[in-house]
Protein backbone atom coordinates (compact mmCIF):
# COMPACT_ATOMS: atom_id res chain seq x y z
CA UNK A 1 0.00 0.00 0.00
CA UNK A 2 2.58 2.19 0.58
CA UNK A 3 4.19 1.84 -2.30
CA UNK A 4 1.35 2.24 -4.59
CA UNK A 5 0.56 5.46 -2.27
CA UNK A 6 4.17 7.00 -3.05
CA UNK A 7 3.82 5.95 -6.80
CA UNK A 8 0.64 8.03 -6.89
CA UNK A 9 1.90 11.02 -5.24
CA UNK A 10 5.09 11.28 -7.40
CA UNK A 11 3.64 10.53 -10.38
CA UNK A 12 1.06 13.39 -10.09
CA UNK A 13 3.68 16.17 -9.03
CA UNK A 14 5.46 14.82 -11.57
CA UNK A 15 3.50 15.34 -14.61
CA UNK A 16 2.39 18.67 -12.81
CA UNK A 17 6.18 19.74 -12.53
CA UNK A 18 7.20 18.42 -15.74
CA UNK A 19 3.97 19.82 -17.71
CA UNK A 20 6.37 22.91 -19.16
CA UNK A 21 8.66 20.02 -20.51
CA UNK A 22 5.68 17.54 -21.71
CA UNK A 23 4.62 20.76 -23.61
CA UNK A 24 8.08 21.51 -25.09
CA UNK A 25 8.80 17.61 -26.14
CA UNK A 26 5.72 17.20 -27.11
CA UNK A 27 5.64 20.18 -29.78
CA UNK A 28 9.45 19.35 -30.93
CA UNK A 29 7.86 15.74 -31.64
CA UNK A 30 4.77 17.49 -33.62
CA UNK A 31 7.45 19.41 -35.51
CA UNK A 32 9.40 16.77 -36.08
CA UNK A 33 7.11 15.55 -38.83
CA UNK A 34 3.67 14.43 -39.54
CA UNK A 35 2.23 11.69 -37.10
CA UNK A 36 1.09 11.41 -33.17
CA UNK A 37 2.77 12.85 -30.42
CA UNK A 38 2.43 9.62 -28.50
CA UNK A 39 4.00 5.71 -29.24
CA UNK A 40 1.53 3.39 -27.90
CA UNK A 41 2.28 -0.39 -27.75
CA UNK A 42 1.24 -2.88 -25.79
CA UNK A 43 2.78 -4.54 -22.79
CA UNK A 44 2.12 -7.62 -20.58
CA UNK A 45 1.81 -6.31 -16.85
CA UNK A 46 0.95 -7.31 -13.37
CA UNK A 47 -1.19 -11.03 -13.25
CA UNK A 48 0.04 -11.09 -17.75
CA UNK A 49 -2.86 -7.99 -17.89
CA UNK A 50 -1.99 -6.05 -21.25
CA UNK A 51 -1.91 -2.26 -21.06
CA UNK A 52 -0.97 0.16 -23.21
CA UNK A 53 2.73 1.61 -22.51
CA UNK A 54 2.95 5.58 -23.38
CA UNK A 55 6.09 6.71 -24.95
CA UNK A 56 6.72 10.01 -27.16
CA UNK A 57 7.50 9.37 -30.45
CA UNK A 58 10.88 8.67 -31.55
CA UNK A 59 10.02 7.21 -34.69
CA UNK A 60 8.80 8.20 -38.14
CA UNK A 61 5.28 7.01 -38.11
CA UNK A 62 4.40 3.95 -40.21
CA UNK A 63 8.05 2.59 -40.03
CA UNK A 64 8.48 -0.97 -40.91
CA UNK A 65 10.86 -2.82 -38.80
CA UNK A 66 12.16 -4.77 -36.45
CA UNK A 67 11.15 -4.96 -32.78
CA UNK A 68 14.13 -4.29 -30.71
CA UNK A 69 15.85 -0.67 -31.64
CA UNK A 70 19.32 -0.55 -32.27
CA UNK A 71 21.87 2.70 -32.63
CA UNK A 72 21.67 4.14 -36.04
CA UNK A 73 18.28 3.11 -36.84
CA UNK A 74 17.14 4.57 -39.98
CA UNK A 75 13.52 4.66 -38.54
CA UNK A 76 14.42 7.44 -35.36
CA UNK A 77 13.87 10.85 -36.05
CA UNK A 78 16.59 13.70 -34.88
CA UNK A 79 14.35 14.25 -31.93
CA UNK A 80 13.93 11.04 -31.15
CA UNK A 81 17.96 10.28 -31.00
CA UNK A 82 18.02 12.92 -28.43
CA UNK A 83 14.52 11.73 -26.52
CA UNK A 84 16.03 7.93 -26.32
CA UNK A 85 19.19 9.44 -25.20
CA UNK A 86 18.29 11.42 -22.34
CA UNK A 87 15.20 8.86 -21.45
CA UNK A 88 12.85 11.82 -21.77
CA UNK A 89 10.65 9.51 -24.24
CA UNK A 90 9.52 7.51 -21.03
CA UNK A 91 8.14 10.40 -18.97
CA UNK A 92 4.54 9.70 -20.91
CA UNK A 93 4.93 6.23 -18.63
CA UNK A 94 4.03 8.64 -15.37
CA UNK A 95 0.55 8.18 -17.16
CA UNK A 96 0.74 4.22 -16.52
CA UNK A 97 2.07 4.86 -13.21
CA UNK A 98 -0.96 6.79 -12.08
CA UNK A 99 -3.62 4.41 -13.96
CA UNK A 100 -2.19 1.75 -11.64
CA UNK A 101 -0.51 -0.30 -14.39
CA UNK A 102 3.23 0.31 -13.88
CA UNK A 103 5.24 1.35 -10.84
CA UNK A 104 7.94 4.09 -10.69
CA UNK A 105 10.03 1.11 -9.81
CA UNK A 106 10.06 -2.49 -10.66
CA UNK A 107 10.62 -4.63 -13.63
CA UNK A 108 10.67 -3.31 -16.82
CA UNK A 109 7.44 -4.52 -19.03
CA UNK A 110 7.99 -6.77 -22.37
CA UNK A 111 6.03 -7.34 -25.51
CA UNK A 112 4.04 -10.26 -24.98
CA UNK A 113 6.29 -12.56 -27.29
CA UNK A 114 9.19 -12.15 -25.38
CA UNK A 115 6.70 -12.70 -22.33
CA UNK A 116 5.34 -15.85 -23.62
CA UNK A 117 9.46 -17.03 -24.63
CA UNK A 118 9.96 -16.87 -20.75
CA UNK A 119 6.75 -17.48 -19.24
CA UNK A 120 8.01 -19.42 -16.29
CA UNK A 121 9.91 -17.21 -15.19
CA UNK A 122 7.48 -14.28 -15.47
CA UNK A 123 5.37 -15.83 -13.41
CA UNK A 124 7.32 -14.80 -10.52
CA UNK A 125 8.38 -11.46 -12.17
CA UNK A 126 4.59 -10.45 -12.94
CA UNK A 127 3.35 -10.65 -9.42
CA UNK A 128 4.58 -7.26 -9.14
CA UNK A 129 3.35 -3.77 -11.36
CA UNK A 130 6.11 -3.65 -14.28
CA UNK A 131 8.29 -0.19 -13.52
CA UNK A 132 9.59 2.80 -15.30
CA UNK A 133 12.83 2.01 -14.04
CA UNK A 134 14.67 -0.91 -12.36
CA UNK A 135 18.26 -2.26 -12.32
CA UNK A 136 18.51 -3.32 -15.87
CA UNK A 137 17.58 -0.11 -16.84
CA UNK A 138 20.66 1.29 -15.54
CA UNK A 139 22.68 -2.04 -16.39
CA UNK A 140 21.75 -1.84 -20.07
CA UNK A 141 20.92 1.82 -20.78
CA UNK A 142 23.45 1.39 -23.72
CA UNK A 143 21.33 -1.39 -24.78
CA UNK A 144 20.98 0.18 -28.22
CA UNK A 145 24.32 0.54 -28.87
CA UNK A 146 25.19 -3.47 -28.39
CA UNK A 147 22.77 -4.47 -30.08
CA UNK A 148 23.68 -2.18 -33.16
CA UNK A 149 27.27 -4.47 -32.81
CA UNK A 150 25.66 -7.47 -33.13
CA UNK A 151 24.42 -9.33 -37.00
CA UNK A 152 21.45 -10.48 -34.96
CA UNK A 153 20.01 -7.93 -32.64
CA UNK A 154 17.33 -9.99 -32.38
CA UNK A 155 19.50 -13.58 -31.22
CA UNK A 156 21.40 -11.81 -28.83
CA UNK A 157 18.47 -9.95 -27.18
CA UNK A 158 16.55 -13.67 -26.60
CA UNK A 159 20.10 -15.46 -25.58
CA UNK A 160 21.85 -12.66 -23.78
CA UNK A 161 20.32 -9.61 -22.53
CA UNK A 162 16.66 -10.41 -21.57
CA UNK A 163 17.62 -13.54 -19.55
CA UNK A 164 20.05 -11.34 -17.55
CA UNK A 165 17.67 -9.01 -17.45
CA UNK A 166 15.07 -11.42 -16.14
CA UNK A 167 17.56 -12.66 -13.44
CA UNK A 168 17.94 -8.84 -12.29
CA UNK A 169 13.82 -8.48 -12.16
CA UNK A 170 13.98 -11.64 -10.17
CA UNK A 171 16.51 -11.03 -7.58
CA UNK A 172 14.62 -7.34 -7.61
CA UNK A 173 10.89 -9.20 -6.51
CA UNK A 174 12.89 -11.54 -4.14
CA UNK A 175 14.59 -8.49 -2.01
CA UNK A 176 12.51 -5.30 -3.21
CA UNK A 177 12.14 -2.62 -0.56
CA UNK A 178 11.45 0.89 -0.28
CA UNK A 179 15.11 2.00 0.37
CA UNK A 180 16.68 -0.07 -2.33
CA UNK A 181 13.58 1.40 -5.00
CA UNK A 182 15.22 5.28 -3.63
CA UNK A 183 18.53 3.79 -4.91
CA UNK A 184 17.22 2.43 -8.30
CA UNK A 185 15.47 5.55 -8.62
CA UNK A 186 18.57 7.58 -7.62
CA UNK A 187 20.74 5.88 -9.94
CA UNK A 188 18.39 5.90 -12.78
CA UNK A 189 18.42 10.21 -11.82
CA UNK A 190 22.61 10.17 -11.69
CA UNK A 191 23.24 7.98 -14.84
CA UNK A 192 20.53 10.30 -17.36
Amino acid sequence: MGKRLFDVVAATLGLLVLSPVFLMISLAVKLSGPGPVFFRQERIGRRFQPFTILKFRSMRPGSEGPPLTVRGDERITAVGRLLRRTKLDELPQLWNVLKGEMSLVGPRPEVRSYVEMFRNDYEEILTLRPGITDQASVEFRDEEVRLAQSADPDALYRSEILPRKIRLAKDYVRTRNGWSDFLLLLRTVLHL
